[in-house]
């Protein structure tokens, strides 16, 4: 469904893509988690078409984006931004996009009242977009994505400043879009977002993928329990809990718990703070 091949990218000195290379595979969730800077929402926008890569090839649905855009037919992308019309209505931005994709005035009718009872925003279509809440707002982007029908959804940050509870309705509603057979490449900060949502997680670093897997896999790489010290910047993971509870025996001020994601993620990282596992360590025994 997708397929990337060694993307590389430089901004001058700054080299936003080193070699990533990773597939999709059709109706799967697969997210890419990484700080500010990692090179997220780059190779995004050149999996997308919006830029063009140094060097490396992207295909989605057989479609080689930046050699035939008539293939953007096959996706639907949200940006980090708000970038609908904010002073035309719900319906008239689902309108204008169905138009641009060629569909008759029957169909775009028929898919916008589909798409609003969907996503929850039934009753809102002639609403303006600058009225709408974050949620709202984020949730008409998701119907204009969808409106064309496409197979492949890309979505960057697409939760970002959202408080917590609307984060929680947009992740069921990407899951029931899952659940139809729509493929999702998702760009997030937050890991429970990619653990709840993603059958595979790449951690992404500096431009280059440092670890990627199922949620599962890559915790119980690092050992499914988890020693963390208070008083040192240290912590230890172990395959079983009687280990670890016996390390914790000898180690006085420790805490065990179960390793998260985002034990993972932080080790991929390089981190070792001692306050976050503290309260991983809180959080999980």
């Amino acid at each position: 469904m997708i397929a990337v091949y060694d993307l590389q990218k430089s901004y001058g000195r700054i080299h936003a893509l080193k070699g990533v290379s990773f597939t999709v595979r059709p109706g799967e969730c697969f997210a890419c988690l990484g700080p500010n800077g990692a090179g997220k929402t780059t190779a995004m926008r050149i999996m997308t078409g919006l830029v063009r890569p140094d060097s490396g090839r992207v295909f989605v649905q057989g479609h080689d984006l930046l050699r035939n855009p008539a293939g953007k037919s096959a996706i639907g992308v949200v940006t980090q931004r708000v970038n609908m019309d904010q002073d035309l209505s719900v319906e008239q931005n689902l309108d204008i996009h169905g138009r641009f994709f060629g569909m008759d005035k029957r169909s775009r009718r028929e898919r916008i009242k589909e798409l609003l009872d969907r996503t929850g925003l039934a009753g809102l279509e002639r609403a303006t977009v600058k009225s709408l809440s974050g949620g709202m707002k984020r949730r008409a982007m998701i119907a204009r994505a969808l409106m064309h029908g496409p197979s492949v959804l890309f979505l960057d940050e697409p939760t970002v400043g959202l408080d917590a509870d609307i984060r929680r309705s947009i992740r069921a509603l990407l899951k029931d879009l899952q659940a139809s057979g729509v493929t999702i490449f998702l760009t997030t900060h937050y890991i429970e977002e990619a653990e709840a949502l993603a059958g595979r997680v790449a951690f992404l670093k500096e431009g280059e993928i440092t670890a990627l897997d199922t949620p599962g896999n890559l915790i119980r790489s690092l050992g499914a329990w988890m020693v963390a010290d208070h008083d040192t910047t240290t912590a230890s993971f172990h395959a079983d809990r009687t280990t670890a509870l016996s390390q914790a025996i000898t180690r006085p001020n420790s805490t065990v718990g179960r390793t998260s994601l985002e034990d993972a993620y932080l080790h991929a990282m390089g981190s070792t703070s001692v306050e976050r596992r503290r309260e991983v360590g809180k959080n999980h025994a």
